[in-house]
């Protein structure tokens, strides 16, 4: 069992920078893409930002360029950076992890908003 929890959000001016954490507690032995989603009210949850086990990244067109996903192994921890963000960044944010076998965890989330 994989236990996920992220921190790092808060109340930001359009133009800033936050990071993101996401901690593991558990077995990490056998993840195969670490993620990153949002939601924003009244919309479904979509994908920010993946990363796989050998190094590869992805992101959604709408961050490219302005978020960064990151990891710690020695810590557990995953990151996402966040720069340059936009009132449309504003969300939960969500960290998860899909492991081989398609076992699939995710974190409680943490609020991210962005004012214009």
């Amino acid at each position: 069992q994989v236990q996920l929890v992220e921190s790092g959000g808060g109340l930001v001016q359009s133009g800033g920078s936050l990071r993101l954490s996401c901690t593991a507690s558990g077995s990490t032995g056998s993840v195969a893409i670490m993620s990153w989603y949002r939601q924003a009210p009244g919309k479904k949850r979509e994908l920010v930002a993946m990363l796989g086990t050998g190094g590869s990244t992805n992101y959604a067109d709408s961050v490219k360029g302005r978020f960064t996903i990151s990891r710690d192994n020695a810590k557990n921890t995953m990151y996402l950076q966040m720069t340059s963000l936009k009132p449309e960044d504003t969300a939960v944010y969500y960290c998860n992890q899909l492991w081989l076998g398609g076992l699939q965890y995710w974190g409680q989330g943490t609020q991210v908003t962005v004012s214009s």
